[in-house]
């Protein structure tokens, strides 16, 4: 494949586990669900249709079909432009399994029960009344009676209604990005990107279980739970040293030929729960990376290293080693090992926007390191994969080497819990981790003899948890460690997204993803809280779900506009901090975490920072993922500029009008978050923390914590670089502790 231009190049397909039994609803619940979703995406029709249809006049008809179809080449551009106002939700198939996969599999117990609670009452002659207004269920009724009585449940004083209205559309708009026919060629989205070339990655070999009964029994030195940024690192320093390590994954392994995935391939794939995850109040989604290489995989190749004041805030909190040399010598270790870089950066509009806005107004800001191997990467796609192995993430490196030196792997095992054996000196020492592991044919639902699941119990001297800030301090509630830390201080840093909108064609998922960063503004409280402004990865399943539905064809018109848009978010170092604790009933992870007020003050800022950067680039519209405030549209009178800038009347009565918002009223937005970290922290008792200076759980031997959940708090930058430094340093003080004479070596390995 390494020969292969990107005009021959289709991906592997990749196939998905089943849809789940659509059983958990009744066929009636099922139906008054899609005649909702048909609300938010509505089949759009002029003049005359059916009840079903949001009907307009010739005149929004024909001037959507005008504003779409000056966006889109080509002679049958109107076609297009009609069959996309015109398909709904509900008659596609892809949608509906979609909706099916994602409730059934991704959406806990206590919601799903909610929603078919709320979708049961709008069944009956009572319920419906309360809930619409008419006895009649709303199934039944007209399309602009459904639409008017769901847009109502957006403010509704019952808290159970604004629960669906916020469930339902998150869940809806995501489906219909992700499976519409249309879209793609609307937008002139392509399968694969533009630049690149397709490559072949490093090739892993994994250990097979065999069929059987019982158990399954490894022996090595050390297993590894979990395959990304910390347990690679991991991974290597130990084989290095010339132990016998395991890396298991519950996830599974592709090859680059398989990248970029489909969305619909890639969000089951390649992120924990389908990047589905939500917090308990629903106002902020998570997506986290689930699959081999961890968030390493997926991320958009920000490689900042930890900032002095982070560093210091760590060390006055009983852990000197932050500010000392032997911190920054792993930093700068691993780096090199990834060749990250600025030097070889081809920034792309929406990072140049950024970069140049800043500029034009006095920000601090700099291009952002580019774990990239001291080459050009211009590509977008890589949150779905990538394609050129041109991202150096743990699948081209640190894991590569742990292959090299005689790491074993094992993909598809949940690791159920620790294994302890007699405590030593009052603590449990740790000897191994049994586990569940899942064949691939049986993980995709297959038929074939194949197809199923053993018990393994890996017996080893050093466990090494770096299964990520969700998943660590599950496993080690899991084993029976009661140390009340676990699972606290979670830190996500929350950002709201924004969009600026140009006359011009930006095609902004085209180049590198996240190459720029405004830091002016990530020391607002004088005590290293603030944020910082970056851009995302502009894919249209990842951008366009996050801004807010209003009505069905401004929707369908917004997402269609993506391609004139840059992006922004505002990464906030968050003080306050939340939880991750096991669902009651399935044991899955739930989060429990509000963005707090003092956070959500530190957001706005940057959101009006970035309005700022966006006006004085030119755009003519900006718009935030938060509902009660309308977009920002440039006067004509400004349209080709403004003597005054940014003191303009209009961006400042804007300005003035979300600072009366402020804080944020979190139901009333969507956060994201693309970082999780602290729910295993460090820390220099068990009184504040899980782990000691080195890693090791308090109250422990042999069984450490090694990925992003130790940080004393939120690193306030992308954390992959602060993650693999943590690690170097610790795997190389377990290697240290656990070195062996050569001869012993061998001698272990017959």
């Amino acid at each position: 494949m390494s020969d292969q231009s990107l005009s021959t190049y289709t991906p592997l397909e990749v196939p998905v586990p089943p849809v789940p039994d659509a059983g958990f609803f009744s066929e009636t619940q099922w139906t008054i669900l899609f005649a909702l979703a048909d609300a938010i995406v509505p089949s759009i029709r002029a003049s005359t249709g059916s009840s079903s249809d949001k009907v307009i006049s010739t005149k929004e008809w024909d001037a959507a079909i005008a504003k779409l179809t000056a966006n889109i080449p080509g002679p049958d551009a109107t076609k297009l432009a009609t069959r996309y106002l015109e398909e709904d939700a509900s008659s596609n198939p892809a949608f509906r399994a979609y909706v099916q996969r994602i409730i059934g599999d991704h959406v806990h117990d206590e919601a799903r029960f909610g929603f078919g609670l709320i979708l049961n009452t709008l069944n009956t002659r009572a319920g419906s009344l309360l809930l619409t207004g008419s006895t009649t269920p709303i199934h039944q009724q007209p399309f602009a009676f459904r639409e008017k009585v769901f847009r109502g449940w957006d403010s509704s004083r019952l808290p159970p209604l604004r629960a669906i209205y916020r469930g339902l559309t998150a869940i809806a708009k995501r489906a219909w990005v992700t499976t519409s026919p249309t879209i793609n060629d609307v937008l002139g989205f392509p399968r694969v990107p533009v630049h690149g070339k397709p490559t072949d990655g490093f090739a892993y070999d994994f250990i097979q279980i065999p069929p059987g009964d019982g158990p399954e029994t490894i022996e090595v030195d050390a297993v590894i739970v979990g395959s990304g940024c910390g347990g690679a690192v991991t991974a290597k320093n130990l084989a290095e040293a010339g132990l016998r390590v395991l890396v298991v994954e519950k996830s599974y392994y592709y090859p680059t030929k398989a990248f970029p995935m489909t969305p619909g391939e890639g969000f089951v794939n390649l992120y924990e729960n389908a990047g589905a995850t939500l917090t308990d109040d629903g106002s902020l989604a998570i997506l986290a990376g689930s699959t081999w290489g961890g968030g390493g995989t997926i991320n958009w190749s920000a490689a900042l290293q930890t900032q002095a004041y982070v560093r210091q805030e760590w060390a006055d909190g009983g852990l000197p080693f932050f500010t000392s040399f032997e911190f920054q010598k792993s930093l700068d270790r691993v780096c090199e090992r990834m060749g990250v870089n600025t030097e070889f950066i081809k920034h792309n509009r929406q990072n140049d926007v950024i970069l140049e806005g800043a500029r034009k107004l006095g920000y601090a800001a700099k291009p952002v390191p580019q774990n990239t191997g001291n080459e050009e990467h211009y590509c977008g796609y890589c949150t779905l994969g990538c394609l050129s192995a041109g991202k150096k993430g743990p699948t081209e490196t640190f894991l590569a080497d742990a292959a090299r030196a005689g790491a074993t792997f094992l993909e598809g095992i949940k690791a159920d819990k620790v294994i302890f054996g007699p405590k030593k000196g009052g603590k449990r020492v740790a000897r191994g981790v049994e586990g569940t592991w899942t064949s691939r044919d049986s993980y995709l639902g297959l038929s074939t003899e194949g197809s199923y699941k053993r018990k393994v119990v890996i017996k080893a001297q050093k466990v090494i948890v770096s299964s990520g800030t969700l998943q660590s301090p599950l496993l080690l509630l899991r084993s029976g460690l009661k140390n009340s830390q676990i699972g606290r201080h979670l830190h996500l840093h929350p950002v709201m997204g924004a969009a600026a909108v140009f006359d011009e064609d930006i095609r902004p998922w085209e180049g590198s993803a996240l190459t720029t960063v405004v830091n002016e503004f990530e020391d607002l409280d004088g005590k290293g809280h603030g944020v910082k402004i970056e851009s995302v990865a502009m894919m249209p399943s990842i951008a366009i779900p996050v801004f807010p539905w209003r009505d069905g064809l401004d929707y369908k018109l917004w997402a269609a506009g993506m391609r004139k848009s840059t992006s922004f978010i505002t990464l906030c170092k968050d003080r306050d901090s939340g939880r991750v604790y096991p669902d009651p009933v399935d044991g899955r992870v739930r989060v429990d975490y509000t963005v707090s007020a003092f956070d959500r003050r530190h957001i706005v800022e940057g959101i009006v920072a970035s309005a700022k950067i966006a006006y004085i680039s030119g755009a003519k519209e900006f718009h935030i993922s938060y509902r009660d405030m309308p977009p920002f549209v440039r006067p004509e009178s400004s349209k080709h500029g403004s003597p005054d800038g940014t003191n303009d009347t209009a961006l400042q009565n804007w300005i003035a009008e979300l600072r009366r918002k402020s804080p944020l009223n979190p139901e009333r937005g969507l956060f994201a978050s693309a970082h999780q970290m602290g729910t295993c922290r460090m820390g220099s008792s068990p009184k504040n923390s899980v782990v000691d200076a080195d890693c090791q759980v308090w109250g422990t031997d042999s069984l450490y914590v090694v990925d992003a959940s130790v940080f004393p708090s939120a690193s306030g930058a992308n954390p992959m670089v602060t993650n693999m430094g943590i690690a170097d340093h610790a795997s190389r003080n377990i290697a240290q502790a656990m070195k062996k004479p050569r001869s012993e070596r061998n001698m272990a390995r017959l």
